[in-house]
């Protein structure tokens, strides 16, 4: 393997063998690195098949300029013969060293990025990067999906790695409505058909919207997503500035390249709803909707938002639809497969006395978790709102 000193940006490889690729690993430390290397980054992101719409140079980037901290920055690369075949990008937590994914809660998959034609090696090569060299040092990645490419780089770490399970995400499989309505039972299937015969006869229209139209697309979805939920309470998060720009600085972006569409629905003039669906070669997800609360009185909002998302997935001759994190009963009526995240825990060689007891908080703290999501729901939302306070 490549030896790499970390000088903040420079890398020090061992002499290659004549007609042998040349192997070499740096640490990028820089608050703008990411704007720096977005070209290379989205260039491997197109030869990495695990890669999704979060690890795309424009998503990383928005949410590191709203929500990073100036300094904390760290970005393991990873060259062969001065190709970038592996990246990822962590934020310092805390003062002992611990690194996270970038994104926390509104990232529902975390990953890295490996080139497909030498995965393994540049999986090898990105672990024995990995700036964990003291004993109280951690890499804690969350929501990461159980083929991921941080997977790979989990396998080939040589110090303390601990898995665990993480959020539950539900898939399905990316087919015409007809056909998707056979995974779920007769009498429920009729009803849908009746439930999207009204959607047809209603007249609400289905627009697209372009690159430039998304900012005050995304303004409506906001609108009527806080409207959908005045009385049952929104994410806290969803209703601040740095939220609505990480939100439209990244789509405008994604929907540029093909990366994610924006679907606006009209009746009579009128916008009633907005939903934002994210693209990636082996999935779509529907990451955020808005609706009036009206429109749900009428007609099926799921039916309605469904249709236009298996069209644009299928269209786009991808094999699933996710409906991402989260296990609200409108996602159960399709009959979803399951699949949940996992959480993986990386620390250094050597002996850790606390290493079970670390186990231990982790598994209490998603118990905790747990029973604030599905029990305690405005709970939940009040702590949020005191830890930003």
């Amino acid at each position: 393997m490549s030896t790499e000193a970390d000088t903040g940006t420079g890398a020090i490889a061992l002499p290659a063998q004549a007609g042998r690729p040349r192997w070499t690993t740096e640490l990028r430390r820089e608050d703008d690195a990411l704007d720096v290397l977005a070209e290379e980054w989205d260039d491997l992101v197109a030869r990495c098949r695990t890669a999704t719409f979060f690890q795309a140079a424009v998503w990383q980037r928005s949410w590191w300029r709203q929500y990073g901290r100036p300094g904390e920055l760290v970005v393991v690369l990873v060259r062969r013969s001065g190709l970038l075949v592996g990246a990822g990008a962590f934020q310092r937590r805390g003062p002992l060293g611990g690194l996270t994914g970038l994104g926390d809660g509104l990232i529902d998959f975390t990953d890295v990025l490996l080139d497909d034609g030498c995965a393994d090696r540049a999986a090898a090569e990105f672990a024995a990067a990995l700036p964990l060299t003291r004993p109280w040092h951690s890499l804690d990645l969350r929501e990461v999906h159980p083929e991921a490419a941080v997977q790979r780089v989990f396998e080939h770490w040589r110090g303390r790695r601990r898995r665990f399970t993480d959020s539950l995400c539900q898939y399905l499989p990316a087919v015409p409505m007809e056909e998707l309505l056979k995974r779920v039972p007769g009498k429920t299937a009729q009803r849908s058909r009746v439930k999207l015969r009204k959607i047809a006869e209603a007249g609400v229209e289905v627009r697209p919207t372009a690159p430039e139209e998304v900012p005050e697309a995304l303004e409506g979805l906001l609108r009527l997503h806080f409207l959908q939920w005045q009385d049952r309470g929104v994410t806290p998060e969803h209703r601040t500035e740095r939220f609505a720009r990480h939100l439209a600085e990244s789509t405008t972006g994604l929907v540029a390249t093909g990366r994610a569409a924006v679907h606006q629905y009209w009746l009579n003039g009128e916008l009633v709803a907005v939903n934002l669906l994210l693209l990636c070669p082996s999935f779509g997800g529907l990451y955020l909707y808005g609706a009036h609360p009206e429109l749900r009185e009428r007609l099926d909002i799921a039916g309605l938002l469904f249709g236009a998302a298996l069209d644009e997935t299928v269209g786009a001759g991808i094999p699933q639809l996710s409906l991402l994190r989260g296990q609200e009963p409108y996602k159960q009526r399709w009959r979803p497969d399951r699949l949940p995240n996992q959480r993986l825990l990386f620390g250094p060689r050597g002996p850790a006395p606390a290493a079970a007891c670390r186990g231990g908080t982790v598994r209490a703290r998603q118990a905790a978790v747990h029973v604030l999501k599905t029990r305690l729901p405005r709970l939940k939302e009040a702590l949020a709102a005191r830890r930003r306070s």
